[in-house]
């Protein structure tokens, strides 16, 4: 019964979840590859932003020269990146955000991930015919809206944090959606890719696509004069514009006049929607702190796990050139990901052992599991020191978000490390007041329970999806030393934990950091960027008995090293930029 209403894919009733999430999610990429660029790092002595597009980072960086901190520069780039990068986040969506404050020494991490409407129901995604929605019916609908958050965040850490007045940090990004910008390659790309869905919204459609039915193409000027009267409202009403009156109403109206699968999101949703401030997942790692989120994101305990789990292997003794370094990096994610799947969902909703699962003596003990010959022969979940006694199942559910990381350091020593969301490519591709809304319900499981036990992470009433971003700050002697992020989905864990790695364990700098081939073994599988060196690795694997995949790993890192100078460095996958001030260019 519960699983003929409560899965989104009928598939998962008979699939292995392993099996199922590899399959599709090779055919429901978020956001293909584009392309590669070589970008060498940038060093510099005040002040230095990464960010995944140069607009954003060139408007960051004008935010800083002029004598903005990090929490004014975060609020320009996250607008920019709206209107330049509109298929990755956006003010239709929610963020997380680490942030070190340098004046008063303290890490904080702000959660503003969508909320599930109040009105949803355990039959969310079902149809009026009684059976499970297609994924792509789920996705392109008014169903998939969360109430959004990142425009409260801004807000809110801007009243607490920031220097230069609201207004005057919203002009210049209103000038610049009414003059309009190119189209970038990789926008062109994912439009021309998309054009069958946008096409199924009229604004977006009439924003993204020729009067013909075609993508408009590179080069283009792109003109947002609708996003510009939006951000026009924010800067004289600040976040009460978005979230009561008018462009509330919009949003509203829009989810509710989709077409055909209207969605439940209220006015009230909107008004009732809050930040949360929460403790931060720390855990030493060789002789740094590495700091990140807690739930509802598993980032933050999931990379923790893969780093305690290596640390009783002799990485630095193997190296990045041998395959026991992978085959040990590769089972510490399989195991952190069935804790994962097991427990992490939103805490205020669901008891969750964060503590637990980060527990040195656990972690030294699931460590035992991993042999440098053979494969795991157990991958589930384990029993982390826990003081409540629950039982959950197995997480039944998808994330194959489009997302966006930056970084952005001061000169007065303060850092952001920001990754923010709309989930799926373009989002719901519902389009309101110049800007897309997320479909982030589509990160809840699409099952309630398994065999009798609840899944953590099921859609309730006001609850937050779990999500995988991992804005991440790494600490040397109680200083900051690296910030660090990156997009691509439930990959995203994995990607950060092999660059921290490479740089903290290995000692490669960022410049190799970053042009690192990606490996991963997510739910059993391991994955190998295809084209590049990690392929070299794939016929050992194979021989310990692996099931192994060549595919696009297509991540979006961003780091800033802090030191003596700043050093930044972005991911040649994507198109992003790290500026510094009077920068020095490193190959």
């Amino acid at each position: 019964m519960f699983c003929r209403t409560l899965c989104l894919f009928s598939l998962i009733c008979s699939t292995p979840f392993s099996a199922f999430a590899n399959q599709v999610s090779d055919q429901l990429a978020p956001e293909s590859a584009t392309g590669w660029q070589h970008k060498p790092a940038v060093e510099s002595q005040q002040w230095m932003v990464t960010t995944a597009n140069p607009i954003a980072s060139r408007y960051a960086a004008r935010v800083l020269a002029d004598g903005g901190n990090a929490i004014d520069a975060m609020v320009v780039t996250q607008l920019v990146l709206g209107l330049v990068e509109p298929q990755s986040s956006g003010i239709g969506g929610g963020s997380f955000l680490i942030y070190w404050d340098n004046k008063n020494k303290q890490v904080l991490t702000f959660d503003a991930r969508e909320t599930a409407p109040f009105a949803v129901k355990p039959e969310h995604f079902i149809g009026s015919d009684g059976k499970p929605l297609a994924f792509y019916d789920a996705v392109v609908s008014g169903l998939s809206v969360g109430t959004p958050g990142t425009v409260k965040l801004l807000w809110e850490t801007h009243k607490k944090k920031g220097s230069i007045k609201w207004p005057l940090l919203l002009e210049p990004v209103i000038t610049l959606a009414e003059q309009g910008f190119e189209i970038s390659p990789r926008l062109a790309s994912l439009i021309e890719k998309d054009k069958q869905h946008l096409a199924m919204n009229r604004n977006a459609k009439a924003y993204f696509l020729q009067p013909d039915g075609s993508a408009k193409k590179t080069g283009q000027i792109l003109r947002n004069p609708e996003y510009a009267n939006t951000l026009k409202l924010l800067a004289t009403y600040g976040k009460n514009a978005f979230y009561k009156g008018d462009i509330a109403n919009d949003i509203v109206t829009a989810v509710h006049a989709h077409p055909s699968h209207p969605g439940v999101l209220s006015a009230e949703d909107l008004q009732r929607y809050h930040v949360i401030e929460r403790q931060p997942i720390c855990v030493d790692y060789l002789q740094y702190q590495v700091c990140g989120m807690g739930p509802p994101s598993s980032g933050g305990i999931a990379v923790a796990q893969i780093l305690k789990l290596s640390e009783h292997f002799p990485l630095q003794k193997w190296g990045a050139n041998d395959t026991k370094s992978y085959k040990v990096i590769a089972d510490a994610t399989q195991l952190a990901f069935a804790d994962r799947a097991k427990y992490l969902a939103d805490s205020d909703f669901i008891s969750v052992p964060s503590l637990g699962l980060v527990n040195s003596s656990y972690l030294k003990q699931r460590s035992t599991l991993i042999t440098v010959d053979q494969p795991l022969s157990q991958a589930t979940a384990g029993l982390p020191p826990w003081e409540v006694a629950t039982h959950y199942a197995n997480d039944q559910s998808l994330e194959l978000p489009s997302t966006t990381h930056f970084n952005i350091v001061d000169s007065s020593g303060n850092v952001v490390s920001l990754t923010s969301s709309i989930e799926n490519v373009f989002g719901s591709r519902i389009m309101v007041r110049g800007f897309l809304l997320n479909n982030q319900m589509t990160d809840f499981s699409f099952k309630h329970h398994q065999d009798g036990h609840i899944i953590a992470n099921h859609i309730a009433p006001g609850k937050r999806p779990r999500s995988s971003m991992s804005p991440t700050l790494v600490f040397k002697q109680g200083v900051p030393y690296l910030a660090i992020g990156s997009p691509g989905g439930s990959y995203i864990i994995g990607y950060v934990a092999q660059a921290l790695i490479a740089h903290l364990n290995w000692q490669m700098p960022l410049s190799a950091v970053i042009n690192m081939p990606h490996i991963s073994n997510r739910f059993g599988t391991v994955e190998f960027e295809q084209h590049t060196a990690a392929e070299a690795h794939q016929a050992q694997f194979k021989a310990w008995g692996y099931k192994t995949h060549s595919k696009a790993l297509n991540s979006g890192l961003h780091i800033i090293q802090i030191g003596e100078t700043l050093t930044g460095v972005a991911d040649p996958r994507r198109e992003g930029l790290a500026i510094g001030e009077r920068q020095q260019i490193r190959q």
